[in-house]
């Protein structure tokens, strides 16, 4: 009985670890979404805008921004999810058989 427990809380926590890393994922975009209007107000404000400008400050500030936060809520989401554990789990008995 105990066993399905401890499995029934780890699905109920993956799905919270799911629901969590989903809104993160739309406030990173959010985020990048302003990013790229606050590089292109810059630009306005101090350089001239073209268009190869336009798109290269946009979607290189959108995409670094992205994957940079991507990587950080990715880790997260692995740590909250119970991977890590698992990970750490199986890396133990390994290291207790030899």
């Amino acid at each position: 009985m105990p066993t399905a427990l401890c499995s029934w809380s780890m699905a109920n926590d993956r799905q919270t670890a799911i629901a969590e890393f989903k809104r993160i994922i739309v406030i990173i975009a959010v985020i990048a979404v302003l990013m790229v209007i606050g590089a292109l107000t810059y630009l306005y404000v101090y350089s001239t805008l073209d268009t190869n400008t336009v798109v290269a400050t946009t979607l290189g500030v959108f995409f670094a921004t992205l994957l940079g936060c991507g990587l950080f809520a990715a880790a997260f989401f692995s740590e909250k999810s119970g991977h890590d554990q698992s990970v750490n789990d199986a890396s133990k008995s390994e290291r207790d058989r030899r």
